[in-house]
């Protein structure tokens, strides 16, 4: 049995990873190991995700709900999803997804994977609000989040450092009550 919890959907795996797991996989894994088991493509893309680990993954009253993305028939870690930033006393998580090779972009599988996500979200979770922050010209993932009911509620102006510029957020949110799973 594995010690992951999975989630399954017609084509994809989502393999559970909580921080005792990070913890574990950060210091035992080589980093060869580390690279294929977190997905990353290279030796900069490591260095950024142990930069991340190392400044800590959770913190009071704030943690996350990672999931790796496989591809069903062959097992090749694709993506991620999940909540990256879970208040747990608030009952409220910003939701965040990814897809590593364009490869597997524009077939419906972000939008498969988010549908068991958000159900996740609602009712593993308990979360009463799912948040969205998304760059003004990221028309893929505007359309992603539409597609399952958010709302725009408004424009953060530069809200994220993203290829050596200041980047507005347009947010989004969904809550339980208007969620149709």
């Amino acid at each position: 049995m594995s010690p992951f919890e999975t989630l399954s959907t017609e084509r994809l795996l989502l393999r559970k990873l909580t921080p005792e797991i990070f913890d574990y996989v950060y210091n035992h894994f080589s980093d060869e190991d580390l690279m294929e088991f977190i997905g990353a493509p290279n030796e900069e893309a490591l260095s950024k995700e142990k930069e991340k680990h190392r400044k800590g993954l959770s913190t009071f009253n704030k943690s996350f709900c990672y999931f790796q993305i496989l591809d069903k028939t062959n097992q090749q870690i694709i993506g991620w999803c999940g909540y990256h930033t879970w208040y747990l006393d608030h009952k409220r998580a910003e939701i965040g997804y990814g897809l590593f090779d364009d490869s597997y972009k524009q077939k419906g599988l972000m939008s498969e994977a988010t549908k068991v996500i958000l159900d996740y979200g609602f009712n593993q979770m308990n979360l009463n609000r799912i948040e969205a922050f998304i760059g003004k010209e990221n028309k893929a993932s505007l359309n992603l989040v539409k597609k399952f009911g958010f709302t725009q509620e408004g424009i953060l102006r530069e809200h994220y450092f993203n290829k050596n510029c200041m980047e507005d957020s347009v947010v989004y949110s969904l809550l339980r009550r208007e969620y149709n799973s």
